[in-house]
């Protein structure tokens, strides 16, 4: 399975060979279990502002920035782009819904593929579409020593969040590997695609409602069913992909 994948995306990306030197990690629903809070979060605040939302679809829009995601859904609603005013003032009181949340858990799993990743040798990097801090701050606490603000890219580095190409070429960037020298660790669907477009092995972990295909049609290199198959199929990845 791993060696078939690995020369489709030779194909498809034109490269000649893989040689893994890092993993770039989303965070929520990778990391952290986060998204039942973020989908809700947002439905709430969409409803109370007008822009009619609902938590399944929150998962579609998982990966955009904040801004992103109202944008399109003003552009529906109101034929509009939101003002800076009122993307503030949304994006403000859906943080404050999701800080009132109960604290999201560790993924199961996550800090065993991450101790694989860096017993390995391999530069670990995040790469986040959120930019609330009450998340950022919890990543030493629940996995001291893995990652280092250096080498994570969230919502406030970046001009266009995922589906674009730019977060994961960033974190290429910031960990000083080219596209066959890495390898991307996501779960929706929008940063399937940013990882596929920045020319990157790219893993999706289905860890939510979404169907498998809508990942395995976004262009992942391979779909797996939770941080737990990653966990046991880790060896046999590394070896095919290094």
């Amino acid at each position: 399975m791993f060696d078939q994948a690995k020369r489709k995306y030779l194909t498809r990306s034109g490269f000649e060979a893989t040689r893994l030197k890092a993993v770039l990690f989303d965070m929520d629903g990778v990391l952290f279990d986060s998204m039942p809070n973020h989908a809700r979060s947002w439905a709430q605040v969409c409803t109370e502002f007008g822009l009619a939302m609902t938590p399944e679809e929150a998962y579609l829009h998982e990966g955009r920035t904040g801004a992103s995601t109202i944008n399109i859904l003003a552009r529906r609603q109101w034929g509009r782009d939101a003002t800076d005013e009122e993307i503030r003032r949304i994006y403000d009181e859906k943080c404050r819904l999701f800080n009132a949340c109960p604290e999201a858990p560790r993924m199961p799993h996550a800090a065993d593929v991450l101790a694989r990743a860096k017993a390995d040798g391999l530069t670990i990097v995040l790469v986040t579409g959120s930019g609330q801090h009450s998340l950022l701050d919890r990543l030493e606490h629940n996995y001291p020593g893995y990652f280092h603000r250096d080498l994570m890219v969230t919502s406030f580095d970046v001009r266009h969040g995922k589906p674009d190409p730019e977060p994961y070429l960033m974190g290429l960037q910031r960990a000083g590997v080219q596209p066959w020298e890495a390898l991307v660790v996501e779960n929706a669907p929008l940063g399937v695609r940013s990882g596929v477009a920045a020319g990157v092995f790219t893993v999706a972990v289905n860890t939510g409602p979404i169907p498998p295909k809508v990942l395995a049609d976004e262009g992942a290199d391979l779909v797996l069913p939770s941080m737990a198959a990653l966990d046991a199929a880790w060896d046999e990845l590394h070896a095919t992909l290094v």
